[in-house]
């Protein structure tokens, strides 16, 4: 048997784990609003109330769920977020009115787009130091590569199952399989386990803030509404990548191929970008995130023919690429890594919360007469005020240093 170092099976978790929370993602959730909303005979701002409203609820539990992760061992903690998105996945299959529909969305979310890409940042932000923003990048190819071939395949499988059918085969996939990928990888990792460094430790460490004292702090706030453009703007497009698709009366296929771009400018973003943080550090690139995004909506806005939808999921996701890891990397820079599981779960409730934001706002929106291009303008405005107000505080984004 090939022996494998413990850095490496850290990153193996992760990477699986990414990979399996895009069940509870709002790009794999969008690919059955249609066939959901003909079923129980609902509008896109209806489905978006309800979805937003699940999302809202799922992040307030978050934050208290997902504190737990600094208190617990990692595989205690994974097995738990298995089995909750193992019923999770199963109850979805018997959606059959739009109490079960909230109930289920409600729990994807939290178990799928919250608990597990938590527990997978939380988990190799707090093991790596020297290496945080590869280790970072790598993980995230698994999210990305769900991108890449989720949307097209169960495409694919509606033609031949119902959405049924393919909720139940998930449900399978998830309580046979990752079982064995947390016993064979994450087994002994424990709170105080770090990777094997090769470079000399340092003279000094980086203060470990709780979450009380992140909250009083300006800068937190700051940088939060960058980091959360990219979820609330993403999540309205693939939740209703339906009705981008009629207004610019693109082929149906036309947004889930255009996955593909998305996912391979992800993975090309996060191959880059793990390296740039080692080096320069997510506080001197998180200014560069949110300017793909900015581009995406620009060509939105301006742009009908169907090849300008690959253009604009292309540069979606090449700042999603650099999000996954920045959005991580950064709070351990600024606030250390001991209290790091109660502050990625605030985040990541905020996270999840802008989703849910993202979702009602469009629903709401397009409900009410508005045009994908009105939408497209109204996500540039946010994205130029929060960018301005990252330049003016950039400086002050210094983590505080204490000798050993």
């Amino acid at each position: 048997m090939f022996k494998v170092s413990i850095n490496k099976k850290v990153v193996v978790f992760g990477f699986i784990f990414t990979f399996f929370s895009s069940f509870g993602q709002s790009f794999f959730l969008g690919l059955f609003n249609a066939p959901i909303r003909d079923e129980l005979g609902i509008s896109h701002g209806q489905f978006g109330n309800i979805y937003a409203s699940a999302t809202i609820f799922s992040s307030l539990l978050l934050v208290w769920v997902g504190k737990k992760i600094d208190e617990y061992h990692i595989i205690y903690y994974s097995f738990f977020v298995i089995l909750l998105l193992f019923f999770s996945s199963l109850l979805f299959s018997f959606i059959n009115n739009i109490y079960f529909l909230a109930l289920g969305i409600f729990l994807m979310r939290f178990a799928g787009q919250g608990l597990m890409s938590h527990t997978a940042t939380t988990t190799v932000s707090r093991f790596f130091n020297q290496t945080r923003g590869k280790a970072l990048s790598i993980i995230w190819f698994g999210l990305s590569s769900a991108e890449f071939i989720l949307p097209i395949f169960v495409t694919y499988l509606f033609l031949i199952y119902s959405w049924r059918t393919v909720w139940h085969g998930i449900a399978v996939l998830i309580i046979l399989f990752l079982p064995l990928i947390i016993f064979n990888t994450i087994r002994t990792i424990k709170l105080e386990s770090r990777e094997k460094e090769r470079r000399p430790q340092k003279s000094f460490i980086i203060k470990s803030w709780r979450r009380r004292d992140v909250i009083k702090d300006f800068r937190f706030y700051v940088v939060s509404l960058n980091m959360l453009a990219m979820p609330w703007i993403a999540t309205g497009v693939f939740v209703y990548q339906s009705f981008i698709s009629n207004s610019k009366m693109w082929n149906i296929y036309t947004i889930p191929k255009g996955f593909m771009i998305y996912s391979v400018a992800s993975i090309v973003t996060l191959f880059f970008s793990g390296f740039l943080v080692d080096k320069f550090t997510s506080r001197k690139l998180i200014p560069l995130m949110n300017i793909p995004l900015l581009i995406a909506m620009f060509v939105l806005l301006y742009y009908q023919n169907e090849i300008s939808a690959y253009i604009f999921l292309g540069f979606i996701g090449i700042s999603n690429g650099l999000a996954n890891v920045l959005g991580s990397s950064t709070w351990a820079e600024i606030y250390g890594v001991k209290f790091i599981g109660s502050i990625k779960a605030l985040t990541t409730a905020f996270m999840v919360f802008s989703t849910a934001f993202g979702t009602a706002v469009f629903g709401i929106m397009i409900d009410n007469g508005f045009s994908i291009e009105d939408i497209a303008l109204i996500s540039i405005i946010y994205i130029i005020i929060s960018l301005g107000l990252l330049l003016i505080i950039r400086k002050t984004l210094e983590p505080v240093i204490l000798k050993k």
